[in-house]
């Protein structure tokens, strides 16, 4: 039987769709074969069964909205992370499974909303962390700025804040992450609420962002969280 891709890319959608999910898939897919690391491109939930997630050196929800798994795709999935798997949640994924307790408990908050497009400035305090280590301490850039109903909790290490005076409609003060990771058991999630637009996956800074997110989630010894 063939082995599994190294990456399971799931790009499913059950509300809004971002129109940077093709792009994000293939900018993903080359990141990882630049790794060493075959990756798959789904939307099939079918996809999320121990034995489809046995093997994968990582998991990313890319833009995921909605309830995007099956109850029995829930419980692989977190056995999966829980047993020395790993996630990338990209972007829209800070919003995807909303009544699945474990998942909100991964992510240490929940999406609450977001203003208009504009530019703004990213604080990296973390320059230690491959996904981070590329980026400039202060990062100008334009996404969508997403809010959190709080600030993440739980064992989670804030890699980069976004910075509320220099964009309008933010809601958390001074202190508004955008970027953590953190274990969990024997696994570990990354979180990027990052990379709302297409022309975001030809930036070679995002693209160094993310090709270090996958580098520490499928490192063998990764840095704790």
């Amino acid at each position: 039987m063939p082995t599994a891709p190294d990456v399971l890319i799931y790009t499913r959608t059950t509300g809004y769709r971002h129109a940077s999910i093709p792009d994000a898939a293939a900018a993903l897919t080359e990141l990882a074969a630049e790794l060493g690391l075959a990756a798959e491109v789904t939307e099939d939930p079918e996809a999320f069964t121990p034995g489809g997630l046995a093997g994968r050196a990582a998991v990313v929800l890319l833009s995921t909205t909605g309830n995007v798994l099956e109850p029995a795709g829930r419980v692989a999935f977190e056995a999966y992370l829980r047993g020395g798997g790993a996630l990338l949640a990209v972007h829209a994924a800070a919003t995807a499974e909303p009544d699945w307790p474990f998942y909100g408990e991964l992510l240490g908050t929940r999406f609450a909303g977001h203003p208009e497009i504009q530019p703004g400035t990213v604080l990296v305090d973390d320059r230690t962390h491959p996904a981070t280590a590329p980026l400039p301490e202060r990062w100008e850039w334009t996404d969508e700025w997403y809010d959190f109903t709080s600030l993440p909790g739980g064992p989670v290490r804030v890699l980069a804040r976004v910075d509320e005076s220099t964009y309008r409609g933010g809601t958390h003060g001074a202190d508004h992450p955008l970027v953590w990771c953190r274990s969990v058991d024997r696994g570990r999630a990354f979180l990027t609420a990052l990379g709302h637009a297409p022309e975001t996956y030809r930036s070679p800074l995002f693209r160094a962002h993310l090709s270090g997110a996958l580098t520490w989630l499928t490192d063998d010894r990764p840095d704790p969280a």
